[in-house]
């Protein structure tokens, strides 16, 4: 089986992740592939050292006609089964199948179907997004629900020295792009309300500098790492003791599964992606979206029972082992990629 994958991903973001992950995973795979991505280096080192050579293309705007070319030459090349589109510029830009490959797109978020009218199948990342397509009117026989997957490899854990953190503080672990719907600056009220509790916060975005104002303003400056894009997040995990995700707006999660499959207990805004993921007392807390107040008492409730907190991480392990590992979601991707290219009569 012939697999072309297509993203026009920015230059960090979870989808982007995940892509990069399942393609050198599928890699692993009986099927051939071929990768198509906008021009990122970083990127693109990445995939090489998974063993794929990608193909780099402008996904510009209107007037960029050399990716469409481009993907129609890669297409007609390689005479793939499927082609697998990511979000909406990349599915814009690649053709209809019309007969000669299976067109599919994977959405992470609830898209506007207009980009998306041509495709044959949909993959939904939550059975939610699923049921959205549905309900925007999109053949229920024609939308599927395929989980993402986290890696679980451990590492040595980030000096906390380094970082200007103590040894022995209660240490929080947040992830994400510094964007409004983060809500890290809910997260920063809640803080605010734990006194010892410090917190380690990976990611860069438009809202650093905003944010860095606000720890400053709640006399919290000294207790907050901002530690800007990172690589290694499971040595930050091996050093954090409690990992925590405030979104207004989540629609997966993917984060949650990463606290999962490194082990810590996960608090976490009660927003639709880990609202869904999570059970709420069994292998995660949830507070209300947007109430520090609410979200500080979860803090304490957690650093305040360490009997609760080995249960809330064990359970999330488990749950991550059940459904979320890379084995378990890629034979989920190659059972699907065969139903469609071989269909029932």
């Amino acid at each position: 089986m012939r697999i072309l994958q297509t993203m026009a991903g920015a230059e960090f973001g979870g989808a982007e992740v995940f892509f990069t992950r399942l393609a050198i995973a599928l890699q692993k795979t009986n099927i051939e592939q071929r990768v198509i991505i906008r021009e990122n280096a970083a990127r693109a080192r990445i995939l090489r050292e998974g063993g794929i050579d990608p193909v780099q293309l402008p996904f510009g705007g209107a007037l960029d006609f050399k990716t469409g070319f481009g993907i129609k030459r890669e297409i007609k090349k390689f005479q793939p089964d499927i082609v697998l589109s990511w979000m909406n510029r990349a599915t814009k830009k690649t053709p209809a199948g019309k007969g000669k490959f299976v067109k599919v797109a994977r959405l992470g978020g609830y898209y506007d179907l207009k980009y998306y009218r041509d495709c044959d199948h949909l993959v939904g990342n939550t059975q939610d997004i699923v049921d959205y397509l549905v309900k925007e009117g999109w053949p229920q026989d024609r939308a599927h629900y395929l989980p993402n997957f986290v890696v679980s490899e451990q590492a040595e854990p980030v000096s906390r020295m380094d970082l200007s953190t103590p040894e022995d503080a209660p240490l929080l672990l947040s992830l994400g792009r510094l964007h409004e719907n983060k809500a890290f600056d809910t997260l920063l009220r809640a803080v605010a309300r734990v006194p010892g509790v410090y917190l380690w916060l990976a990611g860069e975005g438009p809202l650093r500098r905003e944010l860095e104002l606000l720890a400053e303003e709640l006399s919290i400056r000294p207790r907050v790492r901002f530690l800007g894009w990172r690589e290694d997040t499971a040595a930050l995990f091996a050093a954090s003791d409690v990992y925590i995700c405030p979104s207004r707006h989540e629609p997966l999660g993917n984060v949650v599964l990463e606290g999962w499959a490194q082990g810590r207990p996960v608090i976490a805004a009660d927003s639709l992606g880990p609202g869904t993921l999570i059970t709420h007392g069994q292998d995660g807390v949830l507070c209300p979206v947007d109430d520090a107040k609410a979200m500080g008492d979860a803090i304490k409730w957690v650093f305040s029972d360490q009997e609760f907190a080995h249960k809330l991480a064990t359970n999330g392990w488990n749950t991550f082992q059940r459904e979320f590992t890379e084995k378990v979601v890629v034979d989920k991707y190659l059972e699907f990629f065969e139903k469609i290219t071989h269909p029932k009569d």
